[in-house]
């Protein structure tokens, strides 16, 4: 099968986090992914899911061989994605400078917390830090609570690793029409930063307010997870009025006099919120699902990933699948009815040989 990214070759530089999981993305779309790693004892902190579709080479970028072989890889490759603290790679003869003396044409994808330069640059964050200072932390619970954001998804991925894999596609693009690469600082508090502009955008609307319990995401009865008699939780989002109305008359809410004024009543809505704590607490979340999942009411439960892919709309669409006894998620977006199939996993530097040999041989270890 001809994927879209049929003939792109990436070299990553083995990290943590968001940098792997872009170069597994660019692997899933068709790209060819040579991830150098270095070889450790210890436990790591993500499994081989992340290895998918890629080659994994095992090397030590601090001597002399493992920085040579890097090299001759970036000789024959459209991007570089590399992880660590600014000035790291610098250090080992591999930044941009040394990279783009031998092929002006790569894009050198830089994937960090902080970014490349500023006050933090240089210190240590995982996702929940940058998510915290970016901005978009802020958001992430009911006014009364602490925020929570959702654990990896917020920062590394949403901020980091999607922010880096539209940087190095779009460097690709410029160099293929200039023959020049450039380097791309995709920093987490940048991305995370800039996918609040769709909130800030409804501050004019008064939908979004200059604090937590003015805003309608934190404060609305009608936009909230609640708890079921099981237990589990559901979602309802029934922002317009008419979805609003159907909510209502499904639940028999429709003559009740709390609910028959004005749905932006914001005086209001501490009392609704309780009638509709207590009327969802009434039966499990399966109730809830029977009654209200399939129409315009702006409901879903909230599943985990294995209940998750044992719903029916989710197995229609193939979004989740099993390999080799790991619950993983299809590769997105799709391209046509179908996701693309999945690549394959392997351990860390499991393609060591493959790829020394090729290039002992005299030849390429990029895959035609």
């Amino acid at each position: 099968m001809q994927k879209v990214l049929q003939g792109l070759r990436v070299l990553e530089i083995g990290g943590l986090g968001p940098g792997p999981f872009c170069a597994m993305h660019l692997a899933d779309l068709g790209a060819d992914v040579i991830s150098l790693v270095r070889p450790s004892s210890g436990t790591p902190i993500t499994g081989d899911l992340l290895n998918r579709g890629k080659r994994s080479v095992f090397t030590d970028l601090k001597t002399p061989e493992g920085r040579a072989l890097a090299l001759q890889l970036v000789r024959d490759t459209d991007v570089l994605i590399e992880g660590m603290r600014p000035g790291s790679m610098e250090r080992l003869g591999l930044g941009p400078q040394e990279c783009h003396a031998i092929h002006p044409a790569l894009v050198y994808g830089r994937m960090t917390g902080w970014g490349q330069h500023g006050p933090l640059a240089h210190t240590a964050g995982h996702d929940a830090n940058y998510a915290a200072l970016s901005g978009a932390m802020w958001g992430c619970s009911p006014a009364d609570a602490r925020p929570v954001p959702p654990f990896g998804v917020l920062g590394d991925i949403g901020g980091g690793a999607l922010y880096l894999m539209t940087g190095v596609l779009s460097g690709v693009l410029q160099a293929r029409a200039t023959g020049q690469g450039c380097v791309v600082d995709a920093a987490i508090v940048d991305g995370a930063a800039h996918m609040l502009n769709l909130m800030l955008s409804m501050r004019a609307t008064g939908l979004v307010g200059e604090t937590r319990d003015t805003s309608l995401h934190t404060t609305a009865p009608f936009y909230d997870t609640y708890v079921c008699a099981d237990g589990e939780h559901i979602t309802i989002g029934p922002i317009e009025a008419q979805f609003y109305q159907l909510l209502l008359h499904t639940l028999g809410l429709q003559d009740d006099p709390e609910f028959t004024g004005d749905q932006w009543e914001r005086s209001a809505w501490p009392r609704r919120r309780a009638r509709l704590a207590a009327l969802f607490l009434q039966h499990p979340q399966a109730h809830w699902q029977a009654l209200l999942e399939g129409s315009d009411a702006c409901f879903a439960a909230v599943l985990s990933p294995q209940a998750a892919a044992q719903h029916p709309h989710l197995q229609a669409r193939s979004v989740y699948a099993h390999d080799g006894g790991t619950l993983q998620a299809s590769p997105a977006p799709r391209f046509g009815s179908a996701p693309y199939p999945i690549n394959p996993s392997g351990p860390a530097g499991a393609h060591t040989a493959q790829v020394l040999q090729a290039l002992a041989s005299g030849g390429s270890a990029w895959q035609s």
